[in-house]
């Protein structure tokens, strides 16, 4: 979480007016075809589409050396990524339809985004330990793991609609 705010210090606020338009014309774009693309098919897709954003997102921002280029790839991914918010959490609940998963789904991603955010604190806080103090480095540092836990994402994601289709 914290490092958003090292990754976007080279951009400009009037970035964020134009991408938080992007955004809200974004979602209005997806929230048109709702009708259409409201099945367990095309939300494995946009699943994958927006994990691989975030893949490529990472990627080039540990390809890349840190500037405001790869501050604004990182920054744009996010958005793209956003974009497909609503709907994901629309369709989750569509398709598992029960209170009592959806509700098992909430938790577990809070407990996901809350451990997340202990693991980053710790992280940050073991980098100083042993006297890694640069911003920079630092999150240069997490979002190597941020690529592998991406992976392992993807991983799941694929094999989580492979092992549902093979049910059927």
């Amino acid at each position: 979480m914290g490092s958003i705010f090292v990754l976007y210090t080279p951009l400009q606020p009037s970035v964020y007016s134009l991408g938080g338009i992007a955004l809200a014309l974004g979602m209005l774009l997806i929230a048109k075809f709702y009708e259409k693309i409201m099945n367990i098919k095309d939300f494995f897709y946009i699943t994958l589409f927006v994990e691989l954003t975030v893949l490529a997102f990472v990627s080039s921002f540990l390809m890349l050396n840190y500037s405001y280029k790869t501050a604004l790839i990182v920054y744009i991914g996010y958005q793209i990524t956003f974009v497909f918010g609503s709907y994901l959490v629309r369709m989750e609940t569509i398709a598992l339809k029960k209170t009592i998963l959806l509700s098992f789904a909430d938790i577990a991603k809070q407990k996901g985004y809350l451990s997340g955010l202990v693991a980053s604190y710790l992280f940050y806080k073991t980098l100083e330990y042993f006297g890694i103090i640069n911003k920079q480095i630092q999150v240069y540092d997490l979002y190597i793991v941020a690529f592998l836990l991406q992976i392992l994402i993807l991983f799941v994601v694929i094999k989580s609609f492979i092992l549902k289709k093979d049910k059927k």
